[in-house]
């Protein structure tokens, strides 16, 4: 691939690492990336792969900005307020790198359309706000072999893993099934720190970028944890894998992918 001079003064620092070079730039530019959920955690990847250059970048996100989402949803602004969130987040990308193509859908991700959507994307990002999503993305993701990176945040509080499959569990290995509606606190109800929103939406990108370039040790096998108060990260060690997991276990007892019940958000 032959870059433009913009090109390479662009992405100048990137070409330069020893683990990118030029020919990690081009698989940046050849690579497609899914964001299901463009709010708190969803901004930061975004803007950061873009940044990076991935080529191709589908938003899905079926919400409107309002100016509860602008403590820590960076990519938009009051002026955004009442725009699609997948259009505010475009045109914060088409500023920020003309190289990127940008896919958008405004509609809820389903059990219907979630396979449709991933299909022609190599890595997913999880930057939804609530447990019925982050379940449907595990499944799909399992069921279609996509490698995606799951996050949540609430107060001070994140957490991160990701998925490869064949190289460790997926998120219902180590979570099982979703909690009942009430047993988990909400972020409307606790709330949550918006600068959490930028370090763990950026460890999501970083995980994207990593799996595309082939360098690096993913989250696989591992699940990352940060406490904002204390400023500490751990790194759990899970299980190489669940052998009764009902969707990637030995005899899967989940066949269907299954909408679970809405909750009102549960982490961003």
């Amino acid at each position: 691939m032959a870059f433009s001079n913009e090109q390479l003064e662009r992405y100048a620092r990137h070409i330069v690492l020893k683990d990118v070079g030029a020919k990690g730039q081009e698989k940046l530019l050849n690579a497609k990336v899914l964001i299901i959920g463009v709010g708190g955690l969803g901004s930061p990847v975004a803007m950061y792969l873009a940044a990076a250059g991935i080529g191709t970048i589908g938003i899905a996100d079926a919400d409107v900005v309002d100016l509860s989402n602008l403590q820590r949803q960076i990519a938009h602004n009051t002026e955004k307020i009442g725009t699609a969130k997948v259009e505010s987040a475009k045109e914060t990308i088409n500023r920020m790198n003309p190289d990127v193509t940008v896919h958008t859908y405004q509609t809820l991700v389903t059990k219907d359309n979630i396979l449709d959507f991933i299909q022609d994307y190599d890595f997913i990002i999880d930057g939804t706000d609530n447990f019925s999503s982050k379940f449907l993305i595990n499944d799909a993701c399992v069921m279609a072999k996509k490698p995606f990176c799951h996050a949540g945040i609430l107060g001070f509080q994140g957490q991160l893993m990701t998925y490869v499959p064949g190289e460790g569990p997926c998120y219902r290995c180590i979570f099982h099934n979703p909690p009942k509606k009430d047993e988990v606190p909400t972020c409307k109800q606790v709330g949550v720190i918006g600068a959490m929103c930028g370090v763990i939406g950026s460890l999501q990108a970083m995980e994207a970028i990593k799996y595309i370039l082939g360098v690096g040790e993913l989250l696989t096998g591992y699940l990352l944890t940060y406490d904002a108060l204390t400023m500490e990260f751990r790194k759990v060690k899970l299980p190489k894998r669940v052998a009764n997991c009902a969707i990637c276990g030995d005899h899967p007892t989940i066949t269907e992918l299954i909408d679970y019940e809405q909750s009102e958000c549960a982490g961003v």
